[in-house]
């Protein structure tokens, strides 16, 4: 914002000129932010200002207007009339004054007001920044006669700065100016993908955000700092040492960045003459005025001892800031490699695990496979022996013939009935000579056919051992050997 001129001027015509360019200012900025849809709208706006500053002219020209008579109420008194206030002006729609997205009563938009009379009250400053809105925060330190006020956008306190500031007030001259953010933070290092608003959300962790921003160089391009503002004090040290305690990283770049409280600068006010303290020193330095230094004198020779040391002092940092520019370069190197090992070592730690898990698959695998097997082997086993036993069912019910093993015990049995106890041969009668009609636990055979000699029973039987050694003809195929 520019100084648009002194308000301390005794000519009505810069006092005019004055009001037109303050105006013209307001106008600009009312077009700005688009008051009014009209093509020309400030220069409509600047029309009807200037036509109002020239009525008001004329009437301090010519005198006030003649005053109008007023009938007497019931009480008998007369009603007041109407009086123009003489801190009126044009009412303008401030909600104008509002960029899109614009939050309202910030920290940017407070100022501090020094220089008040004693005895002023908050009512009083109320009434001040009445017409630059619903003032907000009105604080005020009536034993050192300074104060805070919050307004609405941070244009309405420009405005309200370059109208107030210098102005009196009760017999003294305000001083107007932007109040400090204590919740204010410096951010450097930050990656070239940071934005606004990443930048906001990531504070935000910290607590509420009023505003955030990346710096950009004259072409757009960010560079690496940024301001962040906050609602209050306490967050603001919260992530002050968060910070400084821990690595805040914003991106995959492991880089962390670094906060510090913001230093801030009046680079639009300055230091005004009326302002410097003028002791001693201010005296004994102001003795000569602004020159140049003759060569061969003493204060040459000194001036350029100093250049010498400034020299000396901006080639230490700039081979400084060449070394860390060399050091960063090569840690971000360092960086890139070990990123890549690291890569490297998850891809194989990643590819070792899917070998182990597809070996304990491939395990799994054969052992279901086993068991399966297993499980098939004793189903045919049992299914085979299921087949046998129901085949040698089958084969036991078949009628005339017996089972092997119970011919084996008749035939047994057999011949130890045809043994006397002396171990001799039984008496004839016995049943070693009885006829197999005549024993039917006996299997027919040579010596007792089924179609025997007559068939005739114990009558025609022969003795049940024949003297003398065995012929060939008594071992059979079919005859068992008799002890």
């Amino acid at each position: 914002m520019f100084i648009l001129a002194d308000r301390n001027r005794k000519n009505r015509g810069e006092v005019l000129s004055f009001r037109l360019a303050k105006l013209l200012y307001i106008a600009s900025i009312a077009n700005c932010f688009g008051i009014s849809k009209g093509k020309n709208s400030a220069t409509q706006l600047l029309i009807l200002l200037i036509k109002v500053i020239s009525s008001q002219q004329d009437a301090r020209h010519h005198g006030p207007p003649p005053q109008q008579k007023s009938d007497p109420d019931s009480n008998g008194q007369h009603a007041e009339t109407n009086k123009p206030n003489a801190n009126s002006a044009i009412t303008i729609d401030l909600q104008a004054f509002r960029k899109p997205g614009e939050k309202t009563y910030t920290q940017r938009s407070r100022l501090f007001v020094g220089n008040l009379p004693t005895g002023t009250t908050e009512e009083d400053v109320d009434k001040l920044f009445s017409k630059y809105g619903k003032p907000s925060e009105i604080f005020i330190n009536k034993d050192r006669g300074f104060g805070f006020v919050r307004l609405e956008t941070r244009t309405l306190a420009e405005i309200a700065k370059a109208e107030l500031d210098d102005t009196p007030f009760n017999g003294r001259q305000l001083r107007v100016r932007f109040a400090t953010q204590g919740s204010a933070l410096s951010v450097r290092n930050l990656p070239q993908s940071i934005s606004n608003e990443l930048l906001e959300e990531a504070f935000s962790l910290f607590g509420q955000v009023e505003r955030a921003i990346v710096i950009v160089d004259d072409r757009g391009r960010p560079t690496g700092k940024g301001i962040v503002e906050f609602t209050a004090k306490p967050p603001a040290r919260k992530a002050l040492d968060r910070c400084a305690e821990g690595a805040f990283l914003l991106t995959a770049f492991p880089r962390p960045i670094t906060v510090e409280p913001l230093e801030q600068c009046d680079e639009e006010e300055g230091l005004p003459e009326k302002l410097i303290n003028k002791n001693q020193q201010f005296h004994k330095e102001r003795e000569q005025p602004p020159r140049f230094a003759q060569p061969g004198t003493f204060e040459y020779e000194y001036a350029m001892r100093w250049k010498a040391l400034m020299d000396m002092e901006k080639q230490q940092y700039d081979q400084v800031e060449r070394n860390i520019n060399e050091a960063k370069q090569k840690l971000e190197a360092e960086l890139e490699a070990a990123q890549h090992e690291h890569q490297v070592m998850l891809m194989r730690q990643d590819l070792l695990r899917r070998q182990e898990e597809l070996r304990r698959m491939e395990e799994m695998h054969s052992q279901e496979v086993q068991k399966r097997k297993q499980m098939e082997l004793r189903q045919e086993e049992e299914r085979r022996r299921r087949e046998e036993e129901m085949a040698r069912r089958q084969e036991g019910f078949k009628p005339g013939f017996p089972d092997s093993r119970e011919q084996d015990a008749r035939m047994h049995m057999a011949a130890g009935m045809n043994r006397n106890p002396m171990g001799g041969p039984a008496m004839p009668g016995a049943a070693g000579n009885v006829a197999p009609d005549a024993n039917p636990l006996m299997p027919p055979h040579e010596r007792y056919p089924m179609d025997g000699p007559g068939n005739s029973g114990l009558a025609g039987a022969q003795p049940g051992f024949p003297k003398g050694p065995p012929g060939p003809g008594d071992f059979g195929p079919n005859k068992r050997r008799r002890y």
